[in-house]
């Protein structure tokens, strides 16, 4: 038998429950009811990742009944279509689309089949595809009808193909390092907030044919293009964000081909300081000049062919690579290059791409650990002056990419020291990465997580605390026995 005490202590506990239940009753009959439905599973979405290089399908999971919450969406897997970028068929009728079938099958197998018409398709395409639209819009808006009557036949929810602004590119990936660092304001029990939230992290972007930088910053953006203001999480963020169109991987070694050939003086035979002592290589001058980055202001024969000879000189190399840049004009109270704003930088930040796979192989060849724009330039240095015997030996398999390392990482140098601003105080506080809790980094997270509206905002997050709230009240003890 329950003895008087235990009996009033019940019923206090048990008329404390009521009370609490009428109320969270009254307020559940106030606010839609679908958000607090449990419903067991997992619930996806896919995203095309459509590149300047390559396109990468990622497939999004999170548990059904967590939708609206904090950190709960994960990557299930990803996949890269064979081929280049939807960009590289132009002119090449069904090209793209046909480049997307083993990935889109594969993804029709890994989604359960109960939840194909609830999951959301979207393609972004990025610099590449922005490239082609304005050197050839016709063909631009051929591809991207193409591969959506592709995306349309599959049994999901196809949401759009649309190429990405260099700024929406820029916070997409904010956005994406943000969640996955969980650095966003988290809620608890009936509405109560569990923590104002962390610092963010700034987004370093480094493409194939552009790259990005994007920052929170309490200092007053002079060039409104560049500020964007978002609210997630019930807190406003004011976010600086510039992409740099032609300063992508690709793009940036095409142009110093260009560069190289303008201040040579030929279009048969060149050295190019930055390719490795004893290499050699033929390109035909179409592949160097057929992009809006490179203007060339003289005609020239396209199926011409270029003789190239590496030289490996790193100041050289350092020199002409640091032409690409307009580092002087400045109209505004500070500049990155190019006479863009940009205030100083502030806070941690994530690099991710070819940012990852530059500074994974300079430590790799070298052995340096960089953290430091000196270790940085040693490393840099060291690259650039391997013969390409050296690097053939060391690296065998990777023959395709050693010869643009040097260039890439001594671009990577002006871009972070003398464009960005990068010194010995702040480039400590970047953290070069590919993943982040076992996600893939980059923009497309963020871009589902925005149009899917998995971004939460406030009255959602009460209602997934009245339902976290219902669970938690349970006087089970209060049995006789």
């Amino acid at each position: 038998m329950v003895s008087m005490g235990n009996q009033q202590q019940c019923r206090i506990i048990t008329a404390t429950a009521a009370l609490f239940l009428a109320v969270c009753g009254i307020l559940l009959l106030v606010v839609p009811t679908e958000d607090v439905k449990e419903t067991p599973e997992f619930m996806y979405g896919i995203v095309l990742d459509a590149g300047s290089s390559h396109t990468t399908i990622f497939i999004y999971k999170w548990p059904a009944d967590k939708q609206n919450g904090t950190g709960v969406v994960s990557q299930h897997s990803e996949c890269h279509a064979k081929g280049g970028g939807i960009s590289s068929y132009a002119g090449n009728k069904g090209g793209a689309a046909s480049s997307l079938e083993e990935c889109m099958e594969k993804a029709t197998q890994e989604i359960p089949k109960s939840r194909h018409k609830l999951t959301p398709v979207y393609l972004g395409a990025t610099a590449g595809m922005r490239l082609l639209n304005i050197s050839k819009p016709k063909e631009s808006d051929a591809v991207l009808k193409e591969v959506a009557d592709k995306l349309k036949t599959y049994p999901f929810s196809f949401k759009g193909a649309t190429i990405l602004s260099g700024q929406e590119e820029g916070a997409y990936g904010w956005v994406t390092v943000n969640y996955l660092l969980e650095n966003y304001i988290k809620y608890g029990f009936v509405g109560q907030w569990l923590s104002p939230g962390r610092d963010t992290v700034g987004a370093l972007d480094f493409g194939g044919a552009s790259t990005q930088i994007t920052f929170e910053t309490k200092q007053t953006v002079e060039n409104e293009d560049n500020l964007m203001k978002l609210r997630l999480y019930g807190r406003d963020y004011q976010i600086y964000t510039q992409s740099f169109l032609c300063y992508g991987r690709d793009q940036v070694l095409l142009r110093l081909l260009a560069l190289l050939i303008k201040t040579q003086g030929s279009d048969h035979s060149i050295v190019h300081p930055c390719y490795p002592a004893g290499y050699s290589d033929s390109v035909k001058l179409s592949s160097v000049f057929d992009t809006p980055c490179n203007k060339r202001q003289t005609p020239y024969k396209p199926d011409d062919v270029l003789q190239i000879k590496g030289t490996g000189n790193y100041n050289q190399c350092l020199g002409n690579v640091s032409r690409l840049f307009s580092l002087n004009n400045c109209s505004y109270s500070r500049c990155s290059f190019d006479g863009v704003f940009q205030p100083n930088i502030t806070g941690n930040f994530m690099a991710f791409s070819a940012f990852f796979y530059t500074h994974s192989f300079l430590q790799e060849a070298t052995g340096i650990s960089i953290t430091s724009p000196e270790y940085l330039e040693e490393a840099t240095h060291v690259v650039c002056n391997m013969s390409f015997e050296k690097m053939r030996n060391q690296f065998q398999g990777h023959e395709s990419h050693l010869k643009d390392y040097c260039t890439v990482s001594a671009f990577v140098q002006v871009l972070l020291v003398n464009g960005y601003g990068f010194d010995f105080r702040s480039f400590p506080h970047i953290s070069f990465q590919k993943k982040a809790g076992g996600t893939s980094v980059g923009w497309s997270l963020g871009y589902m997580l925005s149009l899917s509206n998995l971004l939460p905002a406030e009255d959602v997050l009460l209602r997934k605390s009245l339902r976290s709230a219902l669970h938690y009240i349970q006087p089970t003890n209060c049995v006789d026995h």
